[in-house]
């Protein structure tokens, strides 16, 4: 754990800018480390050429996307990457065992492991933002179905190309509720354009007016 996860940790507890209480901060340290314990964090990308229509449709192999948020986070992209990340289904027993004896605990597990989740998925990023830079390739943030006009239900296409159940063990039910819970699935677009936006996204970043913004 680092303090960056532990701080993420506190923000999904609903803290805002304030301090946790000594209880809380406890739970937050073993809740990592049980994470820590538990985890098999697996994930698995492919980079596809994209192009977009004059409406802003947007076509990644036979998978076509309308969603003007996601178009204009992707504006000048040339390439995007699929990418799906999970921590397995260790985690979901852990907290599940929780919520049936200490709902107190199985909250702070939520909590840290969306935080742990978040920083696995920016550290692939960072590792292949390092690898496309050398192709003069700049990526843009994740961006995932159910954000803004992004449609959940691309979800079921996005984990198909993917092949997510073969590959990462990440399956989903019909109501597009994903399998490990702590998963995620995003686009992320790669750019000529020498723009690096920050790997935790545009909510880490102070350019309010940037075009790309998600």
């Amino acid at each position: 754990m680092n303090e960056r996860m532990k701080r993420e940790a506190i923000r999904y507890l609903g803290y805002g800018k304030n301090t946790a209480d000594d209880r809380t901060l406890m739970l937050i340290d073993e809740a990592f480390a049980d994470i820590g314990k538990t985890a098999g964090p697996k994930s698995i990308c492919r980079i596809f050429d994209m192009e977009q229509d004059a409406d802003g449709t947007i076509r990644i192999g036979n998978m076509k996307i309308e969603s003007r948020s996601l178009s204009r986070n992707l504006k000048g992209c040339t390439k995007v990457v699929l990418f799906g990340a999970t921590l397995g289904v260790g985690v979901d027993r852990i907290i599940t065992r929780a919520s049936l004896t200490d709902m107190s605990r199985a909250v702070v597990l939520q909590a840290c492991a969306a935080a742990y989740l978040e920083e696995f998925c920016d550290q692939k990023q960072l590792e292949l933002g390092e690898e496309l830079e050398k192709e003069n390739l700049y990526l843009r943030p994740r961006f995932s179905p159910g954000y803004g006009d992004f449609d959940i239900s691309y979800q079921k296409p996005l984990m198909q190309m993917l092949d997510c159940a073969k590959n990462i063990g990440l399956t989903m039910t019909d109501s597009c509720m994903m399998t490990p819970t702590k998963s995620v699935t995003a686009l992320i677009g790669a750019s000529p354009m020498k723009v690096r936006c920050p790997v935790a996204g545009c909510e880490a970043c102070g350019k309010t007016d940037c075009e790309y913004r998600r």
